[in-house]
């Protein structure tokens, strides 16, 4: 058995070693990256490189740069004298390489979503990073996997689908209209700005930037917008990507302030200076790109009517894990896609019949935050979390730069210590021992156990309302003070004994319909931008594009005093003239009726112009009625 050997052993010297073929490994060149902007003598200097000298003289006598080269076909160097058929297809070998990626194998991931999806290097450079792994430990939608048993999806996922479609929606562009003049940097920017949308996501998502940082430090504005430009230069920086970005045809700092634009728009031009801002900046905001590029800042952030690569990743996943079916079909924009002239700029338009499908797009968006992301048990473990993280705060400790230590709400000042918070943060104030930590921990495992606030009721006003955290707490002291004449004398409830949660449901832009300023294009004329109003679509699209709901949590879950301050719940919505609570008439049957304007026969014919502190002869008749009803069933 012994002399029995592998074939490669029996034929192997001691000396010689058995490696593994290396991985051969193509690097684009800078200087090749963005042949667009040749001129003539770029062009020549590039023939000399591959050794086509001999043709330098006649492009130049022809004039021909760099954004001629893509369109050259063997019958036009015909034209021009160039007869050899040899001579031609070396010609046209060497001026692909120019637009043919030459470099080592895309990595392939098998998405749930997306199916198999090829990511460039450079891309899976930025992956493997500490900063972008963070994301796997990232909870996508915070604290609704407490409700939605499947939402355990990460920001992690999400960021690579999001610079996958970016890719997809910019690369469809390019080949339905070359005259674009997308280059390969473009396309490669506009993924980066895709992956790393997110990277400034803190502890359960949008409940860190949208809840937690407003209450522990009120005297600043942050958005996780904001910490994903200083994550995305820690990234480049502490990893030493520079170089590796340069290798794979990036110029710098041009392109990072390109993919930083994409991700929070225009620049402070503060944050710049000391550096040559471009001439343009003065009429055009953005230093990334020129204006004729315009249509590249509307793929991963569209500020201009929302419809981006961002919504379409989160549309799918979402309800994917969610179990909600997802009524738009992203693949069907990207067949439409074209870049049409607008008001001088250039924007992405889609065809006229793929309206009502945009207008399904927002509906869905409305959908999943009703269903799904406001959903009103979500809402209170969120507001639990945030309290626990408040009482937390100051006692936990993250080492940053320099060994400097941060706690909850000061780790965003500092991208080392960042990096190192995550949801995990959870688990270590649930299962710590520290005597600091009580509050925080008790809050926890309530959360845990399910011993969770109660939702007294949901109401509105008639108009929307600008709320101020000092207006909340007004209100708060308002609810403990709203005592109806019958009610319990013996509870008195405090202030903090209630949550006021004020929502703003929209379709991505306030009161404004979003498909306002979408342009779309005619199948006899694709290259005019033309605007669909809302009334040569359909009768039964929304009237309004925006409402504002106000919640009202109660923290004790005693029977007794929760039925009293559901009672107090419905008074104070009285005393407000807000909308009627939709279990009203079973909470407080003896109150509901005093207030003519919630009558059964007149509801939602608008609020009473005055207060609704007096009764009149209607509203006792109204009482009287409603009582008797009552006593005889």
């Amino acid at each position: 058995m012994e002399n029995r050997k592998r074939p490669l052993e029996a034929v192997l010297t001691p000396d010689d070693s058995f490696k593994t073929p290396e991985k051969k490994v193509s690097v684009v060149r800078q200087k090749d990256s963005d042949y667009m902007r040749w001129g003539v003598e770029e062009t020549c200097r590039y023939l000399r490189r591959e050794g086509l000298g001999e043709w330098e003289d006649t492009f130049r006598a022809q004039k021909i740069t760099g954004v001629g080269l893509r369109y050259l076909k063997n019958a036009d160097l015909e034209k021009i004298g160039i007869q050899c058929l040899g001579d031609q297809l070396n010609i046209q070998h060497s001026l692909g390489k120019l637009w043919q990626i030459e470099t080592e194998p895309n990595k392939v991931f098998n998405d749930p979503i997306h199916g198999h999806v090829e990511l460039h290097p450079l891309l899976i450079k930025i992956i493997d990073t500490p900063q972008f792994q963070r994301l796997r430990d990232l909870k996508q939608l915070g604290g609704a996997y407490f409700v939605f048993p499947g939402a355990s999806h990460n920001r992690f996922e999400h960021s690579i689908g999001v610079g996958y479609l970016a890719g997809q929606l910019v690369q469809a562009l390019n080949e339905r209209q070359p005259e674009l003049l997308i280059s390969r940097r473009d396309i490669l920017c506009v993924q980066i700005a895709g992956l790393c949308h997110d990277l400034g996501h803190g502890p359960f998502s949008h409940m860190f930037d949208g809840m937690f940082i407003p209450k522990a430090r009120p005297g600043i504005v942050w958005k996780h917008e904001t910490a994903s430009l200083a994550m995305f230069d820690y990234l480049v920086s502490d990893n030493g990507l520079k170089p590796v970005m340069e290798q794979h045809g990036l110029v710098l700092p041009e392109d990072l302030d390109f993919i930083k634009e994409q991700i929070a728009g225009p620049q402070d031009i503060n944050a710049v200076q000391g550096r040559e801002v471009p001439a343009r900046f003065a009429k055009w905001p953005y230093i990334g790109r020129a204006e004729d590029k315009s249509f590249l800042y509307d793929v991963v952030a569209n500020k201009r009517n929302g419809i981006d690569v961002d919504k379409w990743d989160y549309f799918a996943r979402d309800c994917h894990h969610l179990g909600i079916q997802n009524n738009f079909d992203y693949r069907r924009f990207l067949k439409f896609a074209r870049v049409c002239k607008v008001d001088g700029q250039r924007n992405i338009c889609t065809r006229d019949k793929e309206v009502g499908n945009l207008y399904d797009m927002f509906h869905t968006r409305n959908c999943l935050h009703r269903r799904a992301y406001q959903h009103k048990v979500c809402n209170i473990i969120e507001t639990m979390i945030t309290e626990a993280f408040l009482k937390a705060d100051e006692h936990i400790k993250i080492e940053g730069s320099g060994g400097n230590i941060y706690t909850l709400s000061t780790a965003i000042d500092d991208m080392e210590a960042y990096t190192k918070l995550t949801d995990h943060v959870y688990g270590q104030i649930l299962n710590s021992s520290s005597p600091e930590l009580a509050e925080a921990r008790q809050i926890l495992r309530n959360i845990t156990c399910r011993r969770l606030y109660k939702c007294l009721g949901q109401t509105q006003a008639d108009k929307t309302l600008t709320v101020t955290q000092e207006m909340i707490l007004r209100w708060e002291a308002d609810l403990a003070r709203s005592t109806p004449q019958n009610g319990v004398q013996d509870v008195r409830l405090k202030p903090e004994d209630f949550v006021v949660s004020v929502i703003l449901m929209d379709y991505g832009m306030k009161e404004k319909n979003p498909i306002n300023s979408v342009r779309f294009y005619c199948k006899d004329d694709p290259t005019t931008a033309i605007q669909i109003r809302k009334n040569q679509v359909s009768k039964l699209l929304p009237e309004h594009f925006a409402e504002q709901m106000i919640r009202v949590y109660f923290k004790k879950t005693d029977d007794r005093i929760l039925d009293a301050a559901k009672k107090q719940f419905v008074q104070w919505c009285m005393n407000m003239n807000f909308s009627k609570p939709k279990d009203g008439d079973i909470i407080a049957p003896e109150l509901t009726p005093l207030k003519a304007s919630w009558s059964n026969n007149n509801e939602g014919e608008g609020g009473e112009a005055g207060s609704s502190t007096g009764v009149n002869s209607a509203s006792v008749n109204g009482y009287k009625k409603a009582k008797t009803k009552l006593f005889l069933s």
